[in-house]
């Protein structure tokens, strides 16, 4: 059997060196696409792009990952910028809006991972707690800059995550917001110990639509990247037929 072909969005930076070079490059960290190939995946990367080429893009594609990064610009679900929101990136932000949506109309599976769970929220109307801590009190999602943190997530049963991760399950976790109003469609199906909706997913959807606020791909559970390929393998449909579905 063919391994399904997995896009990874990127970032985009003005400055990467490696050996004598100090260049503008698109990179990811090498755990994301080893995460995929360890999944029986193909990992493509995909450096931002016009967002119209979306469409075209998502076609060639079994299934597409959203890669973490950086913050969500919140003028694109209507907010004033808190002072803790990092620096727009809006050629990121345009081109992975465009992917998820194309995703979602083509009926492709999609993992949103950390930053992609927070586009697919915006993706569909919702909008975001910019800064974690001013709601929860604390700074446990977030370890100190470029340390991952570790909490308990706990999915919600019933659900396509539990058929995946049935269990409460510790996680790398490296974010400072957060959903806040959830998009159209979208089902809260995990939760952190403090209530900081920790993964979504879309039930109507014909497709496996799966995002999480963690980090699997700085982990040792391999899981949803798997039903993330077994879905792109079975040409996307949905396997699950719990509640809601």
């Amino acid at each position: 059997m063919s391994k399904p072909l997995i896009g990874v969005s990127s970032y985009l930076e003005s400055s990467v060196r490696w050996g004598v070079w100090d260049q503008p490059a698109a990179v990811l960290p090498a755990a994301y696409h080893r995460l995929v190939q360890n999944a029986g995946g193909l990992a493509a990367l995909l450096p931002p792009d016009a967002p119209a080429a979306a469409e075209t893009v998502v076609a060639r594609l079994d299934g597409l990952v959203i890669a973490g990064g950086p913050d969500v610009d919140p003028a694109h679900y209507g907010a004033d910028r808190h002072p803790r929101t990092g620096p727009a990136h809006p050629e990121r932000d345009a081109w992975e809006l465009a992917l998820v949506r194309a995703a979602l109309e083509a009926g492709k599976p999609l993992l949103g991972i950390c930053r992609g769970l927070q586009l697919l929220n915006v993706a569909l109307g919702g909008t975001l707690v910019q800064h974690l801590p001013d709601q929860v009190g604390h700074g446990g999602h977030c370890g100190p800059p470029g340390v991952f943190a570790r909490h308990t997530v706990k999915p919600v049963p019933g659900t396509l995550l539990a058929e995946t991760v049935p269990d409460q399950v510790s996680v790398p976790t490296y974010h400072h917001q957060a959903v806040d109003m959830l998009g159209r469609g979208l089902l809260p199906c995990a939760h952190a110990e403090d209530g900081t909706v920790e993964a979504i997913e879309l039930p109507s959807a014909h497709a496996f639509t799966l995002a999480v606020q963690w980090h699997p791909e700085a982990g040792d559970d391999p899981r949803v990247m798997q039903a993330l390929v077994a879905a792109a393998r079975r040409g996307g449909r949905q396997a699950h037929h719990g509640v809601g579905r």
